[in-house]
């Protein structure tokens, strides 16, 4: 299936908040009859774009800064605190300053919060680092604005060399400096161990 590719640049307002312009063109929609506007009681409920199949790049004075994929987007701009909401979840890159990946992160449903410059990323939350370490959960927020992620729900960070739980995580926006507040478990992986048992098993 084809993703519809749009560039999403932040930029400063006035009022120092950040606001997502969706760099495309769109057709304009008839206008609702009378009797549908009159059924539209709420209009910071309503979305005022709706995107399906979409991949799209997220950038700051023309560093790429993100890129996500997702199967749907909706943006909700009528808010006193406008959100972008990613019903069915998301694929997110974070790139460096040389634009290279240094993070990624899925997840099956998600909140970008527009005046906050903040992700709040939940269900199934899976994040990768350069190292390859893995940090599972079902809640992370990742504060752009900051450069800092961090959780209070359950953890686990699997690396090459051991499988750490814990409840509460914070970390650099990089997942490199991390560390769990409360560690309920260690499990150190025996790499030797598992070579010569793949061995046998051959």
């Amino acid at each position: 299936m084809k993703h519809k590719h749009i560039n999403i640049r932040l930029f400063k307002t006035t009022a120092g908040s950040i606001t997502i312009l969706l760099a495309a063109a769109f057709f304009s929609c008839k206008p609702n009859k009378a009797e549908e506007i009159k059924e539209l009681t709420n209009k910071e409920e309503l979305p005022s774009l709706i995107l399906k199949d979409l991949a799209s790049i997220v950038s700051d004075s023309g560093r790429v800064k993100y890129r996500f994929i997702t199967p749907e987007m909706a943006q909700y701009d009528q808010r006193s605190e406008p959100i972008v909401d990613f019903p069915n979840g998301l694929h997110l890159y974070v790139y460096n300053v040389n634009e290279e990946i240094e993070a990624q992160v899925r997840c099956n449903y998600a909140i970008y919060h527009q005046n906050e410059e903040l992700w709040e990323l939940r269900k199934d939350v899976e994040a990768v680092n350069t190292n390859g370490d893995v940090i599972n959960t079902e809640l992370m927020f990742w504060d752009t604005r900051n450069k800092k992620v961090y959780s209070d729900q359950f953890i686990k960070i699997s690396t090459d060399s051991e499988i750490i739980t814990g409840r509460g995580f914070e970390s650099d926006d990089r997942l490199e400096n991390y560390k769990i507040l409360n560690i309920s478990g260690i499990l150190h992986i025996d790499e030797d161990a598992l070579e010569s048992g793949s061995s046998s098993g051959n």
